[in-house]
C-alpha cells in the first residue's frame, strides 16, 4: 500500500505549475512573433532590391547594345510585363521603369534630382492589398542610371538598402 505522500506526488501537475508554463509560453510568443514578421518583411525587401538591381542591369545591357537610349518596354528588358499585374519574385512587389531620352528628365523621378538623359529609374512598389504595403519603414525602393539608391518610408535609404 502507498503512503499518502507517494499517492499525492503521482497525480500530475498543479494549477500553479500549469499557470507558470502558460506565462512563460506567452512571454516567448510575444518576443518571437514580432521578430518572425520582421524577418519576413526584410526577406521581401531583399527580394525587391534584387529585382531592382537585375532590372537596372538589363537596362544597362539594353543601352550598351542598342545605342543612345534606355527603354521602358518590358519585352526589351526580357520581362513579360511590368506593373501591378506582373509582380516580381514571390509577388509582393512590382516594378515600374521610366526613362528619359538625351537631354530630358524622367517623369517618375523619386529623387527630384534626376540625372540628365539618357537616364532611367526602376522603382519597386508593394502590390496593393498584400501585407508588404504595411511596411512603413521601407515602403518602396528605386535605383537610377547612376546607381543611386532611394527608398520611401520612415527609414533612411541607407537603412532600407542595408537591411
Amino acid at each position: 500500500m502507498q503512503s499518502p505522500t507517494e499517492a499525492r506526488s503521482s497525480r500530475g501537475f498543479t494549477l500553479i505549475e500549469l499557470m507558470v508554463v502558460v506565462v512563460i509560453a506567452t512571454i516567448l510568443i510575444t518576443i518571437a512573433v514580432p521578430s518572425y514578421f520582421s524577418q519576413i518583411r526584410q526577406s521581401r525587401r531583399t527580394e525587391a532590391k534584387s529585382a531592382l538591381l537585375d532590372a537596372a542591369g538589363r537596362e544597362e545591357r539594353y543601352f550598351s547594345t542598342n545605342g543612345a537610349n534606355y527603354t521602358s518596354t518590358p519585352a526589351n528588358l526580357g520581362y513579360l510585363g511590368l506593373g501591378v499585374a506582373n509582380p516580381v519574385g514571390s509577388g509582393y512587389y512590382y516594378l515600374t521603369v521610366c526613362f528619359a531620352a538625351t537631354g530630358a528628365t524622367p517623369a517618375c523621378d523619386p529623387n527630384a534630382n534626376a540625372p540628365a538623359g539618357p537616364s532611367y529609374y526602376v522603382i519597386a512598389t508593394p502590390v496593393p492589398g498584400l501585407s508588404q504595403v504595411s511596411d512603413a519603414q521601407c515602403t518602396s525602393f528605386a535605383v537610377d542610371s547612376t546607381g543611386a539608391q532611394f527608398s520611401t518610408g520612415t527609414g533612411t535609404a541607407a537603412y532600407c538598402w542595408g537591411n
